[in-house]
């Protein structure tokens, strides 16, 4: 991608390479799957927050008409009511340094979780080590955690030195590999197969780490919310007429008829596993790998030549294409179990 970037300074974001390389039909392909994607990732915050605020007060539920709520849907809908004013603000900044603090906020949760088990829980449970029929939704929930590429553009040309970006690539793919195999590991030694898709809905309510590390979670939705729908709110206003576009009262309808929408999706698909191992295996394959290979044979005409950069790419493509139809349908099959 940062050769893409460098072939034309004109670009200045993801859909941009692709623009370069296929035209506006690429520009639009590539929007769409960003904002799918991000589409998605919303989706999830309000699934997370939903289900850890349940874990908090398992009791809570309201009536909406003679319709009964379960707890789950309704902290879903009482997230939405937080998150909603967000969404109003003209100026995101202050969210950007809150959301900053996710970096921070997954150390405080490994940290947590580790505390859980050295004061209690231990380290004994069992289960099984390989469990190839999870192995397509594990590859997508992995993909899940690594699907950051359409901001890497923004990155680029945000940093003074570019020269270090793939050294800042390396740093945060090792930091994020780290933190990701640390939690696995606890999870796996302290709750074994008893392990939740979260693994915040395991831990004991009564402990104080435990809680720190719920209401840690918890923050994390609030804050990044607006921040993961803005460019989708973006995306839609800039391709309205022109005299309704930098309208305040637009872009809130906008906004909050989006996340009425992944408020309506994330109660009738409340499964945190499924719908992020959906967007890993359907949306991240094709933003993160399917797309910009696309875009770096088409720039630099690769496909011309069967050189060993060729040969290569394309064998990426293929293999995450392989992965994206097994996760798809998988992903998919087990949404619908949780319908």
């Amino acid at each position: 991608m940062r050769r893409c970037m460098d072939s034309n300074p004109s670009v200045t974001s993801y859909p941009d390479i692709a623009g370069v390389a296929f035209g506006r039909k690429g520009r639009i392909i590539a929007l769409v799957f960003t904002c799918l994607e991000l589409y998605l990732v919303a989706t999830g915050l309000l699934i997370l927050e939903g289900d850890n605020l349940h874990k908090l007060s398992p009791h809570f539920g309201f009536k909406i008409g003679n319709t009964k709520m379960d707890g789950r849907h309704s902290f879903v809908i009482v997230a939405r009511l937080i998150i909603m004013p967000t969404l109003w603000l003209s100026d995101l900044s202050v969210l950007s340094y809150l959301s900053f603090g996710g970096v921070l906020s997954s150390l405080i949760v490994v940290i947590c979780v580790l505390c859980v088990g050295l004061s209690g829980d231990g380290f004994h449970k069992n289960g099984d080590l390989i469990n190839f029929k999870g192995l397509p939704t594990t590859v997508s929930l992995y993909k899940f955690c690594y699907g950051a590429h359409a901001m890497f553009p923004t990155i680029y040309l945000s940093m003074k030195r570019k020269s270090q970006f793939p050294i800042v690539l390396i740093i945060s793919f090792l930091v994020c590999t780290t933190t990701y195999v640390i939690m696995a590991i606890l999870g796996y030694v302290i709750y074994g197969e008893d392990v939740q898709s979260q693994v915040t809905l395991n831990l004991p309510t009564e402990k104080a780490s435990a809680k720190v590390a719920i209401y840690t979670i918890l923050a994390g939705p609030i804050t990044k919310y607006a921040l993961t729908i803005m460019p989708i709110a973006n995306a839609i206003e800039n391709y309205l007429p022109v005299k309704y576009r930098d309208n305040n009262i637009i872009s809130a309808m906008i906004k909050t008829s989006l996340l009425v929408s992944t408020v309506v999706l994330a109660i009738v698909f409340p499964s945190f596993e499924s719908v992020t191992s959906l967007s890993g295996a359907a949306l991240i394959i094709i933003v993160s790998f399917v797309l910009p290979c696309a875009c770096y044979l088409k720039i630099f005409k690769l496909y011309r030549s069967f050189g060993v950069d060729f040969v290569v790419i394309m064998g990426l493509v293929v293999l995450a294409t392989l992965v994206g139809v097994v996760g798809t349908y998988s992903s998919i099959r087990e949404t619908f179990k949780h319908v």
